[in-house]
């Protein structure tokens, strides 16, 4: 095994944390990797929380270094490449469970996944162990390029991706039975107004109805996101938003793209809600009709969705779009293509064929939009290869 990349699934389920495990078994299935399944002791449960508080005060920078209550492992051969996935700052802790890990890697590459520019200018205290890696990488440009200025280590923008092979309705492609499909933050005027024509009969409407489903634990996470996946790809449209558009205190305003555009789009859904006006999400998606936009007070909702209703034929060239550019542009092989050409480390033969699979997948929708004439077809990506 070349590559090592601990991973906390066995202790930490939440239901948030399921894109970065499916990401962690996408590079498993494409390269050698050696995926350590941390375990964490009975202790764990509160002196990780006590450790988050004391890192605040600590004016020795020490803590930051300490075993937060997980099982000690002892890696027992170097490795070319050692890759850790954080979704919270607070989980870098759990790598001080890896004895020496640093000492075996020839390289060694963080990804931090939710951080905010404004967390990183208040979170001095948890910023020294970052110093450990060759390089962090981060899926917000904003957030990459604040911490490059605190940091003396490479800062890198690799923005996030999905499963495309897993949430792709290809080769499959099943029947779009719901309407509209909502997971995880809403506006409530937008839920409101599909609530209503729900009731009334004009929709078959799918939405969280717990608080906070992304707290929710997972039994397994590979069974979660194929739920998940099963789901997007029996709907019609889908709906987006920024991630925590809702969540100024964190955010304090800075809208970035969520997993949401990723998911529906590669499941060939019609995404319906709002873009984000950054330049990072346009050259993301910069084809056409990638998100019909609705007003957060739902007052154009039911013209918007009558209007798409009425064009089938756009309806089609749309879900064709979004499935074959999503296989080109974002799958997690192309994420760990740049984090390999980072860490100088070439490409295996699997990887190699998972394009292929790929490739396949964007073929076969390419066909179907050039069978019919699609003329709104993007010059840059939509290619037949």
């Amino acid at each position: 095994m070349r590559v090592c990349m601990p991973t906390w699934r066995n202790f930490s389920t939440n239901a948030f944390r399921g894109p970065l495990y499916e990401a962690q078994d996408v590079v498993a299935s494409i390269d050698d990797v050696d995926l350590l399944h941390i375990e964490a002791t009975p202790a764990f449960s509160w002196k990780e929380k006590w450790l988050r508080k004391l890192i605040w005060k600590d004016v020795t920078k020490q803590l930051i270094r300490m075993n937060p209550g997980l099982k000690p492992v002892r890696l027992h051969h170097d490795y070319d490449l050692f890759v850790v996935m954080c979704q919270q700052w607070w989980e870098l802790l759990n790598v001080n469970a890896i004895v020496d890990w640093r000492k075996r890697s020839r390289r060694a590459i963080c990804w931090l996944d939710e951080v905010y520019s404004a967390e990183i200018w208040r979170r001095p205290h948890w910023l020294s162990i970052l110093n450990e890696f060759d390089h962090i990488v981060l899926p917000y440009q904003s957030s990459a390029d604040a911490l490059s200025e605190v940091l003396n280590r490479p800062c890198h923008y690799v923005p996030r991706a999905v499963d495309v092979i897993r949430f792709s309705p290809y080769p499959f492609v099943p029947q779009r039975v719901v309407d509209v499909l909502s997971i995880g933050r809403r506006w409530p005027d937008i839920h409101r107004t599909l609530l209503d024509m729900s009731q009334q009969g004009k929709l078959f409407y799918v939405h969280d109805t717990v608080a906070d489903g992304g707290d929710q634990r997972m039994n397994h996470a590979s069974e979660h996101r194929t739920m998940l996946s099963n789901l997007i790809k029996r709907s019609r449209y889908f709906m987006v938003s920024p991630g925590k558009m809702l969540d100024l205190q964190e955010t304090k305003g800075q809208m970035e793209p969520g997993m949401r555009y990723f998911e529906g789009a590669a499941a060939g859904a019609i995404l319906i809600g709002q873009p984000v006006d950054t330049p990072s999400f346009r050259s993301l998606f910069d084809w056409p009709n990638i998100v019909t936009p609705l007003n957060p007070d739902g007052s154009d909702v039911e013209d918007a969705l009558q209007e798409l209703n009425l064009q089938p034929g756009l309806q089609r060239r749309i879900s064709n779009q979004n499935a074959a550019i999503c296989a080109q542009r974002h799958d997690w092989l192309h994420r760990w293509e740049t984090i390999l050409r980072l860490a100088e480390t070439p490409a295996t033969a699997r990887f190699e064929v998972r394009k292929a699979q790929l490739d396949a997948i964007a073929n076969h929708f390419l066909h179907d939009l050039q069978s019919g004439h699609d003329s709104t077809a993007h010059p840059a990506q939509i290619t037949s290869t």
